[in-house]
């Protein structure tokens, strides 16, 4: 059964294969044996390898051990975890935070813990993975809007039976495309039919917004989203999930959420990090700063080379190839210039989307965007793709 399985994913040049990077995950990495530059991770600030979120990690290590030993409600909650809750709180502006083990167990652990069997959820066709799983577990009626179409969104309210519990979840920032979800009319849009926002906010964290707090500042929403989750795990550079609101919501959701109560508490390390991250995105503007200016050198030369981009208002950079084996024959082309960009398939993209999703970090420099540039172009005139 699993020969067959894989075989039928083989040839339709959607099998995956892990890679082993025998380095930090810089703006270069080891990979085979070989210095490459990377464009594919999602360490937008490089904060990932910041010697303060670095030392924080050992230390808390030195300090509180490797593992937390127990969940959160039984011993497992440490120093470190309610210094980071109490930090994220500060940072986004809320009452209160919790935090997962992972942004995936944030999902399909609280969106089930905020609407029930008798409530409708309408979702962007594009959310991320861990959203739709949340929805479908949750028990909810649920019904996915075109993406990022307030028309079509506005139609599905508007014919929704009066009354009924209703939320409405997007991503902030869309991982695949790089696009921002249309914050200001999904409120409006939510105010008007009664219904309520979530709002994952992922890849937005630590680099949208003035101050980096995230797509709702971007979009000057902050006060009229209830809810909000995040990772730790892109531009904070560590690991684990998170969720902001009142004081009243967090004290709910630590009593419901399932992947909360019965999962044993993230590493102290892994919070420490997240915590000295955190005050480093508030300390070190100029890291923001330089990961835009990077991103729109990365998109002007793609540009100019004639590739076709995703409509990206963001580091996420996708050239849309449209097959999987052209994708992959571009992955392995830019490989072999230097160049570390995985070709990105469906079910993770939608049919005849396959791409090469290239992301850009506040630690790349100029020399190695334009040896970047440089790799692209063989490799796309290669396969006859420019």
């Amino acid at each position: 059964m699993f020969e067959k399985h894989l075989k039928k994913l083989d040839d339709q040049h959607l099998l995956r294969r892990l890679r082993t990077i025998a380095s930090a995950t810089g703006p270069t990495v080891t990979l085979d044996g070989r210095e490459i530059i990377l464009l594919s991770s999602n360490n937008y600030l490089g904060l990932a390898t910041h010697p303060t979120v670095v030392d924080a990690a050992i230390e808390a290590t030195r300090r509180y051990g490797a593992g937390s030993g127990a969940a959160r409600l039984v011993c497992g909650t440490l120093t470190p975890h309610e210094t980071l809750e109490s930090t994220l709180a500060r940072f986004k502006g809320t009452e209160a935070t919790l935090t997962f083990a992972a942004g995936y167990l944030t999902n399909i652990s609280v969106i089930p813990a905020l609407i029930a069997k008798d409530g409708l959820i309408f979702a962007d066709r594009l959310c991320h993975a861990s959203l739709i799983d949340g929805c479908r577990l949750s028990g909810a009626t649920f019904r996915v809007y075109h993406h990022r179409d307030m028309n079509h969104l506005e139609q599905l309210l508007a014919r929704r039976p009066a009354g009924r519990p209703t939320l409405i979840v997007t991503d902030g920032l869309f991982s695949m495309d790089g696009d921002i979800a249309p914050m200001k009319d999904l409120v409006l849009l939510a105010e008007r039919y009664g219904a309520e926002i979530y709002v994952d906010d992922a890849h937005g964290t630590g680099i949208l917004g003035r101050t980096g707090r995230g797509t709702l500042e971007h979009c000057e929403v902050e006060s009229r989203v209830p809810y909000h989750m995040g990772t730790l795990s892109k531009a904070i550079g560590s690991a684990g999930g998170y969720v902001t609101g009142s004081a009243t919501f967090i004290a709910y959701l630590l009593n419901t959420c399932r992947a909360f109560i019965y999962t044993t508490a993230p590493p102290p390390a892994s919070a420490a990090a997240a915590t000295a991250a955190i005050q480093v995105i508030e300390q070190e503007p100029q890291r923001r700063a330089r990961l835009w200016r990077n991103r729109e050198r990365l998109a002007q030369g793609l540009t100019e080379l004639g590739f076709r981009l995703a409509a990206s208002e963001s580091p996420i950079l996708p050239v849309i190839v449209g097959d999987p084996d052209r994708a992959m024959n571009l992955a392995q082309a830019l490989l072999a210039q230097g160049v570390y960009a995985p070709a990105i398939r469906p079910p993770t993209v939608p049919p005849a989307t396959s791409r090469i999703r290239f992301t850009i970090t506040a630690d790349h420099t100029d020399e190695q965007i334009d040896r970047a540039l440089i790799a692209v172009e063989q490799a796309g005139r290669s396969l006859n793709l420019i």
